[in-house]
């Protein structure tokens, strides 16, 4: 009698998956960039700065702002990585590169909710991480003398995996 419970059980799940396909009702399918890959572009974005004489901190989070990685580079101060993460984390949450964030409040005070909110920094080098308009995470990059140099290395970085995003 077990035995016949267990199978009835067993075609039942089978039956429910294959009638609601990979996805249930009242769960959020998102994307996360593999461990590899987000150490690779974090590496490259390390890497093209260092080669322009900039000693820098890469991090990368995911859409939620959680790091997936982070390198500092040789020589580069302890406070890039600060700096680094809560340029993803700004970047990420907000849903746009910090550059645009700089850019808007250069000419429109930001609202004052802003300033009271923790890791929200309103610097360039904080890059967007997508997948059609999916936003799947973002890096940051500290260090450079500028912030659109960050970029530019931010940018280097994630040109290295951007063709495995997929």
């Amino acid at each position: 009698m077990r035995l016949h419970r267990l199978i009835a059980v067993a075609a039942l799940g089978a039956a429910a998956l294959s009638a609601g396909g990979a996805q249930a009702q009242g769960l959020i399918t998102t994307h996360r960039i593999a461990a590899a890959l987000a150490n690779e572009a974090v590496g490259a974005a390390v890497a093209a700065c260092a080669q322009k004489g900039y000693a820098v901190s890469a991090v990368l989070v995911d859409v939620d702002g959680v790091r997936q990685a982070m390198e500092r580079g040789d020589n580069a101060g302890i406070h890039t990585i600060d700096g680094a993460q809560d340029k993803a984390f700004t970047a990420a949450s907000l849903k746009t590169d910090t550059s645009a964030i700089e850019a808007r409040f250069k000419s429109t005070p930001a609202p004052s909710i802003l300033a009271k909110l923790p890791h929200l920094i309103l610097s360039a080098g904080g890059l967007v991480i997508k997948i059609g308009d999916e936003v799947i995470g973002a890096m940051g990059v500290s260090g450079a003398p500028g912030g659109e140099k960050d970029e530019a290395c931010g940018h280097a970085g994630l040109d290295m995996i951007k063709d495995r995003l997929k």
